[in-house]
């Protein structure tokens, strides 16, 4: 995998962990689908200009390349990532953003299980890993009197669907136009979020105005910058690799969640944060001991 893509899947990794903070300060004066419609808006605008401004460029490298056109695989993969974030922003009224984080990172569990599916070979640090991470993940998610918050439920169901989205980008990556692709993706959520804002939720535009801050940073950073950085990395590394690079964002937004929101873990809490972690680098442990040789 060359070093750029590296880069760009730890640059998206980051930001959609600390967005996990912008994702819950939004919140605070928005419901979920209402965020999410604002933020998708200013991601796809942001795209919208950085579309028109490299159409020439673009369109010269899939002459060369032999690129076909991204519009309708984003669209459809929009779909798949609409019902992913609606999840996740959901789940997030009733869960912190560090939790919300590392569940969400199960798809690291969950690719090569998928890819599997699609025929691809799964190792035996595979099974070992998921299981580890499941007991992991069940110390996080179920507290000693064995109730389950139900926002725990929400992401890890939103789990399936960002594996759904990471191994259909895997699919095209390496045919389409990626920015058009990019822009297609975010213009479909956006279109489904404000259709389930105005059906389920009364939207208020002042409130929208006083979250300016968290709907900018989820919009153009997250939605906008970090989705396209996935499409790119993605075209240099096989999925299940590209999962674990994107993975740090359970740690950017643990981390983020203690520093800016003051999240504290309990004892049992952080023992399934470490075996989640564990879990998630065990299942990938061939791709790493082969990345440091």
């Amino acid at each position: 995998m060359q070093i750029k893509g590296t880069l760009m899947l730890l640059g998206a990794s980051f930001f959609w962990g600390t967005t996990f903070v912008a994702q819950m300060t939004g919140m605070e004066e928005l419901q979920p689908f209402s965020y999410a419609a604002a933020r998708y808006l200013l991601g796809f605008l942001s795209l919208l200009i950085v579309l028109l401004a490299t159409q020439r460029q673009r369109a010269e490298e899939r002459r060369r390349e032999n690129y076909r056109r991204g519009f309708s695989v984003g669209l459809l993969i929009g779909i798949v990532l609409f019902v992913a974030s609606s999840l996740q922003q959901v789940a997030m009224q009733f869960t912190t953003a560090g939790k919300a984080a590392f569940i969400t990172c199960l798809y690291i569990v969950f690719v090569p299980l998928g890819a599997k599916l699609l025929g691809a070979m799964i190792r035996r640090e595979n099974w070992i890993g998921a299981t580890v991470a499941l007991i992991g993940l069940y110390l996080l998610a179920v507290n000693e009197g064995f109730s389950v918050q139900s926002g725990d439920v929400i992401l890890f169901i939103g789990a399936f669907f960002w594996t759904a989205q990471i191994l259909l980008i895997d699919r095209f990556a390496a045919k389409v136009d990626l920015l058009e692709l990019s822009a297609a993706q975010i213009f479909m959520t956006m279109l489904l979020s404000f259709a389930a804002m105005f059906i389920f939720e009364t939207p208020k535009l002042s409130a929208m105005f006083d979250s300016w801050f968290p709907i900018l940073y989820g919009g153009v950073m997250s939605a906008g910058v970090a989705f396209t950085l996935q499409n790119y990395g993605q075209r240099y590394a096989e999925p299940a690799a590209a999962a674990i690079l994107m993975s740090f964002e359970a740690i950017f937004g643990a981390l983020a969640g203690w520093f800016f929101l003051n999240e504290v873990m309990t004892t049992r809490e952080l023992i399934g944060y470490l075996l989640m972690l564990f879990g998630m680098i065990a299942t990938q442990w061939t791709l790493i001991k082969r990345s440091l040789t």
